[in-house]
């Protein structure tokens, strides 16, 4: 009785331990492209985690989710951000899903821990992925980067405009002079008649009664000293008898 007893409660605790956390074998890893298992900060970081069922009953895959600690004093620096799956896995079978995350920490040593939440007829259990130290690095900088030449090309943009700006209000600028161009001088046409006259003016721009006026003029004026040489001529005469 006693034995038989002993058996059945040994049964039972069998029995509440596998109900209670039934036997779900993961492991992480990082993918080939990242021998070194480095965590780059700005850049997407994935684990690769192999789920086996041993549990005997089928399960579902819950999320992924990790969190990152302080290499030395286990202190906590930052929950990572869990990926929702909902993933039904039969008895005994066996699958690999990713993990992405991001990085944004100092670079240096620390430990990062990731973990698989499954669920077993409405309770949830977690199962650890990874729990190692990784060191983060910063990117390489390559001078084929289009985001980083299209940075710089901005940043030059803008530094140039307001040098261009700061020049135009510091540096005084010189006045342009405008000069007055000369008129042309139109010379009156002269005739080669009137240019060689005494009188030097133009018969041309002189109304024509003006004209006639002066030419009669000139005709007194012509037979007045024609009489008076004839008299004189005459005195001449008379006082040589």
């Amino acid at each position: 009785m006693r034995f038989y007893a002993l058996l059945t409660s040994v049964a039972a605790l069998v029995l509440s331990v596998s109900a209670s956390d039934p036997e779900v074998a993961v492991s992480a890893h990082f993918p080939e492209t990242n021998v070194f298992g480095h965590v780059v900060n700005g850049e997407k970081n994935s684990l690769i985690l192999s789920v086996e069922n041993k549990s005997g009953r089928n399960v579902t895959l819950v999320n992924v989710a990790g969190s990152v600690h302080h290499s030395q004093t286990d202190r906590l620096v930052k929950n990572l951000t869990a990926t929702k799956f909902g993933i039904p896995l039969l008895d005994g079978a066996k699958l690999d899903i990713p993990y992405a995350f991001f990085s944004e920490f100092k670079p240096g040593d620390i430990r990062l821990n990731v973990w698989l939440e499954h669920s077993v007829d409405g309770s949830n259990y977690r199962v650890s992925a990874y729990d190692s130290v990784v060191t983060i690095v910063e990117p390489e900088i390559s001078i084929f980067d289009f985001k980083l030449i299209s940075t710089y090309l901005i940043v030059a943009a803008i530094f140039g405009g307001l040098s261009y700006i700061a020049y135009l209000n510091l540096v005084p600028q010189q006045k342009k002079t405008r000069t007055k161009k000369a008129a042309p001088v139109v010379s009156d046409p002269v005739s080669a008649a009137t240019a060689t006259g005494a009188s030097g003016y133009q018969e041309e721009w002189i109304p024509e009664h003006h004209l006639k006026k002066s030419k009669k003029g000139a005709t007194s004026d012509n037979e007045l000293s024609g009489s008076e040489l004839s008299g004189t001529e005459g005195r001449k005469r008379k006082g040589k008898k």
